[in-house]
């Protein structure tokens, strides 16, 4: 069935999983800012970073300004990806900016170290969260999508370019050291949000080459009970006998991180000359893609 972005899913807003997620993932990035990071001036990436640079040099509220920066980025969201995401993006900035402003919570510890790394993480896994719910708890992610299409840039060296100009003000503002604990803390939670997102269940494309091929076949199909797709090739071209060539079946199969390293060993035990290379894949949808056993 095919969603209309223009009209909103309230299904999938009131879904009590969503909801849940989005709770705690708000929860955690407000023990992550108030617990860590702000007492300390510490920042993160994105919006909550320039949130938190304003807000010690204005002393402006907090959730006043993290809730102000996001509102124009829900206008782009909506336009790019619905009415239903900008809703849902909306209420968890609006639950940001209510828990930072009534909610008190004590500073856990001084040291930079470990403000840097649990800070870092907690945010990360609540940013992370809050996407599992279908939301966004920052909304530099929406902007560097719409960039990428006007500069030509992946959204990775978008989102870094905006951080680097936000760092170099914290190192201005706050002197080197900080700013270069506050890198730290935007890489851990960088770490925490696409272990969060993807999680254990990564998708990984794996090619096999072998001689044996028949017998792998049956083996992630029958032992696994994963999907395989063929693809019809050649083997050889070694330097010593460039001319020797030989049809082959390159066997393709999507499977998560856990059964990689099983579905390797198997193989190996089939053949251990047999060829293989990984891809990891960001998204893989349709056909078999959990096992069957």
């Amino acid at each position: 069935m095919i969603t209309d972005q223009n009209s909103i899913n309230w299904k999938k807003i009131f879904c009590f999983k969503n909801i849940s997620l989005n709770l705690v993932g708000v929860a955690l990035i407000t023990l992550a800012l108030k617990g860590f990071m702000i007492p300390n001036k510490f920042l993160d990436g994105g919006i909550i970073g320039i949130s938190i640079l304003v807000h010690e040099i204005t002393k402006w509220p907090f959730g006043v300004l993290v809730l102000m920066f996001n509102i124009p980025f829900l206008v782009i969201g909506n336009r790019m990806l619905g009415k239903t995401f900008a809703l849902q993006s909306f209420l968890t900035f609006l639950l940001i900016a209510v828990s930072m402003t009534f909610l008190d919570v004590d500073p856990v510890t001084s040291d930079p170290l470990l403000i840097a790394l649990f800070g870092g993480c907690l945010i990360g896994v609540g940013m992370g969260l809050c996407i599992r719910s279908g939301s966004t708890a920052d909304g530099v992610e929406i902007l560097a999508l719409l960039t990428t299409k006007k500069i030509g840039l992946n959204v990775s060296e978008v989102i870094f370019a905006l951080n680097t100009l936000l760092f170099l003000a914290a190192a201005w503002s706050f002197g080197i050291s900080t700013a270069l604990y506050s890198i730290v803390t935007y890489f851990s939670a960088v770490k925490s949000l696409d272990y969060i997102s993807h999680g254990l269940e990564q998708y990984t494309s794996l090619h096999i080459i072998s001689s044996k091929s028949d017998l792998i076949k049956s083996l992630i199909v029958q032992k696994f009970g994963k999907g395989i797709t063929i693809i019809k090739g050649e083997r050889g071209y070694l330097p010593d006998k460039f001319d020797v060539k030989l049809d082959c079946d390159i066997i393709v199969t999507v499977v998560t991180r856990l059964e990689l390293l099983r579905i390797k060993e198997e193989i190996r035990k089939l053949d251990p000359k047999a060829f293989m290379f990984i891809q990891y894949i960001k998204e893989a949808s349709g056909g078999i893609l959990r096992s069957m056993n």
